[in-house]
């Protein structure tokens, strides 16, 4: 019995999950916490409660279900925080973290996820996300004007990774980045830290300009972008899970470490794919212990918080935004094409996108909340 957890093709997949998770995102979680103003430690608490939450959730889950649940952070979440979280506190962040992980509980308890989902079209919540994201896609041709050989380089590797090697695009990527940073002088690695995360208790502040303006958004982006395709990808490689407690042990274990950073925890996507796909097991019912072992290298990329807050620290700034906005360009594309796909939902997708995207601020509430409004707005315009 024993035996069988030491299958190389499950440890195997468990560790490119996480490196393709961390190196295609870690960089927008630092964006994000930098937005929210967190100090290196509290960036470092931010890795280990995002680790230890992760790993905790997919060895439990899996091993309940005997069926492969990677869980993950929000990639598209991280994004908005970063955008949506200047100009509030970190307190009032914390307060956004467990105004969504409550959302998320709610959802599972209720069972309103396939409700809520309905609620928001796919057109909104794609142009939505598609805002969000848009300035870091923009970065990436910024930072290739400040950084011409360096990011054009990475982006090269990118365009023929993606037609030779897909599925590790985004770690070869960033390989060749921080190849090239080294021969230039540009890495900084003496500010690499060997040392354990410990974790800060922050005091959560509730904002009703936050809350509207980030959590709202937040708990959308991460059921649209994160859950819905978590369960399609689990539903497509035949395992019917009940999304209900799923849900609810996501939104319980982001209640209990929102406060040191754990800013949400969901189904993943991609990642998953790695792990309950043929090339994991051949045998469907021995995939679980790929995402099992996916949880036990989270363990260790959050226990080494710090190491890893150190090491994305000592990369030049040019190369952190190239490599967000790689990792982000298909998510962009996709949401984009959801966005504009249902003709008679067009115009109000479209003007969701421009309302999200241009950075709206009213009565301190973000872009995000209005554009959405908006949309939902002219969708139930009488039409002729």
């Amino acid at each position: 019995m024993l035996k069988a957890w030491f299958n190389p093709s499950h440890i195997a997949a468990g560790f490119i999950a996480v490196l393709v998770g961390y190196t295609s995102s870690a960089v927008i979680i630092f964006q994000a916490a930098e937005a929210a103003g967190a100090s290196p430690q509290e960036i470092s608490s931010w890795l280990w409660a995002l680790g230890i939450g992760m790993a905790a959730t997919s060895i439990g889950l899996s091993l309940r279900f005997r069926a492969p649940v990677l869980i993950a952070w929000s990639t598209p979440g991280g994004a908005l925080l970063a955008t949506g979280l200047p100009g509030f506190s970190l307190n009032e962040a914390i307060g956004v973290f467990l105004f969504n992980a409550a959302l998320i509980t709610l959802c599972g308890l209720l069972g309103w996820f396939d409700r809520i989902m309905r609620l928001v079209p796919a057109s909104l919540a794609g142009a939505m996300l598609a805002g969000v994201l848009l300035p870091f896609g923009l970065n990436l041709f910024g930072a290739l004007q400040e950084q011409t050989l360096l990011v054009g380089l990475m982006l090269a590797c990118y365009l023929a990774g993606k037609l030779i090697f897909p599925r590790y695009v985004i770690p070869v990527t960033l390989l060749v980045g921080v190849l090239v940073a080294a021969l230039a002088g540009q890495l900084h690695l003496e500010q690499l830290n060997w040392s354990l995360a410990q974790p800060v208790w922050t005091m959560p502040a509730l904002s009703v300009q936050a809350l509207l303006g980030v959590g709202i958004p937040l708990f959308i982006v991460t059921m649209a972008s994160q859950n819905v395709p978590g369960m399609a990808v689990l539903r497509a490689n035949g395992y019917q899970l009940p999304a209900s407690p799923l849900m609810t042990t996501t939104g319980i274990t982001g209640l209990l470490l929102a406060p040191f950073g754990g800013y949400t925890f969901n189904l993943a996507a991609i990642s998953a794919a790695i792990c309950a796909g043929k090339d994991a097991d051949p045998d469907p019912s021995q995939r679980f212990r790929a995402s099992a072992w996916g949880g036990f290298f989270y363990l260790l990329t959050g226990l080494f918080g710090a190491t890893v807050a150190s090491l994305f620290a000592a990369f030049p700034q040019a190369l952190v935004m190239a490599i967000a906005g790689l990792a982000l360009l298909g998510t962009i594309g996709n949401a984009l094409a959801t966005a504009l796909h249902d003709e008679s939902q067009r115009e109000a997708a479209f003007l969701t996108f421009l309302v999200t995207a241009s950075g709206l601020a009213l009565w301190g509430i973000g872009s995000a909340f209005w554009g959405l409004l908006l949309g939902l707005l002219v969708l139930r315009l009488p039409r002729r």
